[in-house]
């Protein structure tokens, strides 16, 4: 008991000691006899023996001395108006409204419970109800599992049965938290929850997801860390259905459901999260309408009108001293029992507290005002309950009651902190029942793969997150031959089962999805995610032939994202099944998968960082539009391994025709140098084919003759070595109208002129020689100093290609886009990619005399073909961040080492700071005040920017990749230059997410 109550808080530590006071440790058995004990003319029960319990403790001499004050000045209708909970809805017209009204003001009701509606329209009306209330009313809400449940424009947390696969309980602490904080704002001082139901019966039509499972420990624990949650906000728990609602086949709200258990099963099992739950300071339970036979021998008496169920059983032998309310007396399972009225006397006499939902509370107050008057209902037993509920009205804070806070109330209820907590929990409770030969995560990412949707709700998230991950092939065939067909030429096949949240009872495979699963599975490698019920697994007779079988449980946004990242790995798979599957999957059976150091995708929050400030990039940005500095960017944030922004912004032109999408392709011009020749380098470095010291002569016969031979490998990487910047190639090939000279350019490809330089422009193929040749024979500066030149890693191409015997482009796909999956990055994308995803660079007046999109920009490299060591790649942000997520990992991506540690160190050190060269071999470092970051960023953060207008950058120390991408030069760089660069828009940018770190 001491140790439940340390964990709870101060608040809810009073509340449970109050209400537990004097509760022993050594519960009774729960039915120690089946004698039939008629409802009629029985006495309240009111402990006062030591030995049973001690009396109710208020709080404190306050709570005695408001609640006696209320009472005594209560007239009878008073009094029995606080013993109804009547139904309110903020969706219905002012018919509705003025009813309640009524109710409140007229007949003195108790409290109120809403169900469907708004949350701002539901605060509303509670202020007006509450105005019209003499004593103040209870709220109430089922918020089983928040207030979606009953209001639009609000949160959505798991179903139970979610929460049920969870084994971190704290975290299921925390969604109680949450849900227990919203109820407050809204001022609602009653959550309806939790659900201590033990769903036995799959077939259960109205427990299902509302349970946490199956096995009485796992809902008992998880009950508990939810109601401890809900109470630490000041909000009061009431557990339900009493005493158990799991095994039922018929919902009772149409009729009166048999529980068959013996008094022995239903102590056992049933009733044992109710048992830990009071002693753990439970506030309140519901008691259900069941009939059970070995509780109560009175025929079809339902269990919230049987005097053996509530006070024998709840009070006497469980010693559970707080409210007591019925279940909806509107529903058949009860008012089929007794007429209006006559149902109230029944079910107070069994020794409830709270009528809920009553049909008629004028007619059922004027029987009940009768039986007063002749007896059936004695004052002790009146204050009993009235006294009772005016104590935990003062619990709730309704002595000093304040109307609800509507400003800001949407903004409230709807924080950040939510989503944190989403991915947290379905990261834990999505489950994987099969994994046969290790199929997940899936590493390999050169295998071909294939896409197969079941279902019909939604799956686009879901789809487009794995596409952030790897090529994936949609396909799709009404015939399952022809599918299968389509299916030879991949290795493998995931396949996804996506059925609506709302419609539980309807998430079962139909006959023709389950032909189509098995016929796939019969010839296929398959994966099977299921975002579903898990009982929707029942219907499937044969798992042998998948190979991996994953349980995401919900068909929700977050929940799609984060069971492609357990697929791929970047998560981790740990929850475990809630309920038994036949004999082929067991309650609590589930595989816990590997996580490998690939990219994911987290709230800011959850990475330490506060998206609220994050979004200020949206200000930037526009204002970097507006400002023609750029027509659309894209903008992409990672921390500590997980992408928490990504945004695209504007459009590929000014004219806004196409607007510009997260997978669109921007030139990223010299960034080509740090994700494509670079990393190659590294690895030759690596495996030792080239030293610090090496010199250009022995790296390149070309040069040995030159007065180039001498440069060191270190110095070409730091710009060290006295190149020239660049040279302008192109100008020495136009005629004299300043177009492409017929003496080297042909219109189309012809023999010798092949290499294309942009739409029905070839260069002659000789065309790279002549330039290998002027930067051989070109001036270099007698002066050691820095200057950066773009020879270096033209130079570095040739290097790579005569080294290796492979293409630039043939070694950065093969050696690093398709393991890692940058399948959006590439040389030449018009050879992979139709024009429209290309963002252009520009529209070309000085030498191709065209638009330039799909083409690159760089002058030199369009004349080698596309294909240069200093530019030529065009990728997106989420590809670029992947290749400087591999830098920050030192060399590490997706369980694969693609070189050592201590080579990334190297190439990361910066030689020449002493001589004010603050520069990296190959990488871009901070450089001082005009250099291209903010100041913010740390001395051992390292990028590159691009001409274009682009920008990549990685923190260490903070653990951050930072990714822009515009196309600034489109449809001119302009006499103005680099707006974009003299406007800092990209380190702005930079300081807002230094700005946002939290820890």
């Amino acid at each position: 008991m001491k140790n439940a109550i340390i964990k709870i808080g101060l608040f809810t530590a009073v509340l449970f000691l109050i209400v537990n006071c004097g509760v022993s440790k050594k519960t009774k058995t729960a039915v120690e006899t089946n004698e039939p004990i008629s409802t009629e003319n029985k006495e309240v029960y009111i402990p006062k023996s030591k030995s049973e319990k001690k009396p109710f403790v208020p709080d404190c001499d306050a709570e005695n001395r408001w609640t006696d004050s209320i009472y005594s000045q209560m007239t009878l209708d008073e009094k029995l108006g606080q013993l109804f909970f009547a139904n309110a809805y903020s969706n219905k017209d002012s018919v509705h409204v003025n009813k309640v009204k009524e109710l409140v003001s007229k007949y003195k009701i108790g409290g109120i419970i809403f169900f469907q509606g708004g949350p701002v329209r539901q605060a509303k009306l509670t202020n007006i109800y509450q105005s019209k209330a003499k004593v103040p009313l209870f709220i109430g809400l089922d918020a089983e599992w928040g207030l979606s449940m009953r209001l639009d424009s609000t949160y959505a947390y798991p179903w139970n049965m979610t929460l049920g696969a969870i084994q971190d309980l704290n975290l299921i602490e925390k969604v109680g938290r949450q849900m227990g904080s919203e109820c407050k704002r809204m001022g609602i001082h009653f959550n309806f929850a939790p659900v201590l139901d033990i769903n036995t019966n799959p077939l259960n039509p109205i427990i299902g997801n509302r349970s946490f499972g199956e096995s009485k420990t796992n809902v008992a624990n998880r009950a508990s860390a939810i109601m401890k949650g809900i109470q630490s906000q000041g909000v009061l728990c009431t557990g339900k259905h009493f005493p158990g609602h799991g095994d039922t086949a018929v919902d009772s709200h149409k009729a009166l459901p048999t529980v068959s258990f013996t008094k022995e099963h239903l102590d056992e099992v049933e009733i044992y999260p109710y048992k830990q739950l009071f002693d753990e300071g439970l506030a309140s339970v519901m008691v259900a309408h069941l009939n059970i036979p070995s509780l109560e021998p009175g025929e079809n008496i339902p269990s919230s009108a049987s005097y053996n169920v509530v006070t024998e059983l709840l009070q006497k032998q469980l010693g559970f001293e707080g409210l007591i309310f019925t279940d909806g007396l509107g529903m058949k399972g009860a008012s089929n029992f007794k007429p209006v009225g006559d149902l109230e006397l029944a079910v107070l006499q069994a020794g409830n507290d709270i009528f809920l939902c009553p049909d008629d509370v004028p007619a059922a107050l004027e029987k009940l005002k009768t039986f007063y008057a002749n007896g059936q209902i004695t004052e002790e037993r009146l204050a009993h309950s009235v006294k009772k509920i005016l104590h935990y009205k003062f619990k709730a804070g309704l002595n000093k009651y304040k109307p609800v806070d509507l400003k800001n109330l949407q903004k409230d209820l709807t924080s950040p902190d939510k989503d944190a907590l989403q991915y947290n929990l379905f990261e834990n409770a999505t489950t994987v029942l099969k994994n046969k030969k290790d199929i997940l995560p899936i590493k390999n990412l050169n295998q071909k793969i294939a896409y197969v949707k079941l279902g019909e709700d939604v799956n686009s998230t879901f789809v487009s997150t794995l596409k952030k991950y790897t090529e994936i092939t949609e396909v799709s065939n009404t015939n399952i031959d022809s599918l299968n067909k389509q299916l030879k030429k991949y290795d493998l096949v995931i396949v996804s089962y996506h059925k609506v949240n709302k419609a539980w009872e309807k998430q079962d495979f139909s006959s023709n999805e389950l032909f189509f699963l098995n016929k796939i599975a019969e010839n296929n490698k398959v994966i099977l995610d299921v975002f579903a019920k898990p009982y929707s697994l029942l219907s499937i007779k044969n798992f042998d032939d998948i190979e991996g079988l994953m349980v995401s449980y919900q068909n929700s946004t977050i929940s799609q994202i984060v069971s492609a990242e357990i697929l791929f790995g970047a998560k981790s798979a740990k929850g475990k099944l809630p309920v038994s599957i036949n004999d082929n999957f067991k309650v609590n059976e589930g595989i816990d998968t590997e996580k490998i150091d690939r990219l994911g995708f987290e709230t800011p929050e959850n990475v330490g960082m506060n998206s609220s400030i994050l979004y200020k990039i949206d200000a930037i940005a526009q204002k970097a539009i507006d400002g023609k500095m750029a027509p659309g960017m894209q903008v992409l944030v990672a921390r500590k391994g997980s992408v928490v922004f990504q945004k695209s912004y504007g459009y590929q032109t000014y004219d806004k025709k196409v607007k510009v999408s997260n997978t669109d392709l921007y030139d990223v011009a010299s960034i080509s140098k740090m994700i494509s020749t670079l990393p190659n380098v590294m690895q030759l470095y690596d495996k030792n084919k080239v030293e610090l010291d090496t010199k250009l002569g022995t790296m390149l016969p070309m040069f040995a003759k030159s007065n180039k031979k001498d440069i060191s490998f270190k110095d070409l990487l730091n710009h060290y070595a006295g190149l020239i910047a660049w040279s302008p190639f192109y100008k020495s090939t136009l005629d004299a109208k300043g177009f492409p000279s017929d003496q080297y350019y042909r219109k189309v490809a012809e023999n010798n002129f092949t290499t294309k330089v942009a739409d029905s422009l070839y260069i002659r193929n000789d065309y790279h020689d002549t330039i290998m040749k002027f930067i051989a024979d070109s001036p270099i500066s007698l002066k050691k100093e820095y200057k950066y030149s773009d020879f270096t890693f033209i130079i570095l191409k040739e290097y790579l290609e005569r080294a290796t015997h492979e293409k630039l482009e043939d070694l950065s796909q093969k050696n690093f886009f398709n393991s890692l999956g940058m399948n959006y990055t590439t040389y030449n994308p018009l050879l992979k990619f139709d024009k429209n995803v290309i963002a252009p660079t520009e529209i070309d007046n000085y030498f191709r005399h065209q638009l330039i999109q799909g083409y690159v920009h760089d002058m030199a490299a369009a004349m080698e073909g596309g294909v240069a060591g200093h530019a030529g790649i065009f990728s997106n942000a989420m590809d670029v961040a992947k290749m400087m997520q591999l830098f920050l990992q030192k060399g590490s991506y997706g369980g694969e080492q693609y070189f050592s540690p201590e080579t990334f160190d190297t190439f990361n050190t910066c030689f020449y700071c002493n001589q004010g060269v603050e520069r990296g071999l190959g990488f871009d470092k901070r450089l001082g005040k005009d250099g291209p970051t903010c100041q913010c960023a740390s001395k051992s953060s390292f990028g590159h920017t691009g001409f274009t207008g682009n920008m990549a950058w990685v923190d260490p120390e903070n653990q951050t990749v930072y990714v822009f991408l515009s196309n600034r030069t489109y449809p001119e760089v302009g006499e103005e230059g680099n707006k974009l660069a003299k406007e800092k828009i990209r380190e702005d940018i930079q300081k807002i997410i230094y700005e946002s770190i939290m820890k």
